[in-house]
């Protein structure tokens, strides 16, 4: 079923137009954001993988850092992927000295947990979508990041196995607390869009 809705895709740099092609696949409305005043009338908004440190930057070079916090604390809900985790997080681990998130995550991840570029790799993973759960997400994960440590607040909605994994059940790569959903990986280039269509059934309440 298409689900109506008006989706923001942070613009600054990264995976935005795959974000946008599989919003319109969904029957939802994506629009690219730039400015502070395009986080108007939205029913939520992707923050989509690429440079985390670069976005960083850009959002206060266009005036849309503080907006956006403000927008996300008063209930605008999120989705993060790979970079946008990171962004979404409320504290980084091999993070940059200057290196600031928009956060609202209870959670800590680590910056390029799986390695380097060449270290990307892809994976079969359950996830707990509600519906459909039992399934596996083909995700594929490009210079991404884990979460460490979750806030009693947060669902873990997957994890995948690692050598590094410490606590044997495998690094955490998908939460959600509320509002706000990320994941380690990107689902934008994947062939599966079950994802977004969770995102939006977020959005539409």
């Amino acid at each position: 079923m298409l689900i109506t809705a008006r989706i923001g895709v942070l613009a600054l740099q990264g995976d935005v137009r795959e974000h946008l092609q599989a919003l319109t696949s969904l029957g939802a409305t994506g629009v690219p954001v730039r400015r502070p005043e395009e986080l108007d009338q939205l029913d939520g908004i992707i923050i989509p993988g690429g440079e985390s440190t670069t976005i960083d930057k850009l959002s206060r070079i266009f005036g849309l850092r503080e907006p956006l916090i403000a927008a996300l604390r008063s209930g605008l809900p999120a989705y993060g992927s790979c970079a946008g985790m990171i962004m979404l997080a409320d504290r980084i681990l091999d993070g940059v000295d200057d290196q600031q998130t928009f956060g609202g995550l209870d959670i800590t991840v680590r910056r390029n947990a799986f390695g380097r570029q060449l270290d990307s790799f892809e994976a079969d993973i359950p996830l707990d979508l509600g519906d459909d759960h039992d399934r596996p997400f083909h995700a594929v994960f490009i210079r991404a990041p884990w979460v460490e440590k979750v806030g009693s607040t947060v669902t873990v909605l997957g994890r995948v196995p690692h050598q590094h994994d410490t606590t044997g059940e495998g690094a955490i790569v998908a939460v959600r607390q509320d509002n706000l959903l990320a994941t380690s990986f990107h689902p934008e280039v994947a062939d599966d869009l079950r994802l977004h269509a969770y995102f939006l059934r977020m959005c539409s309440g």
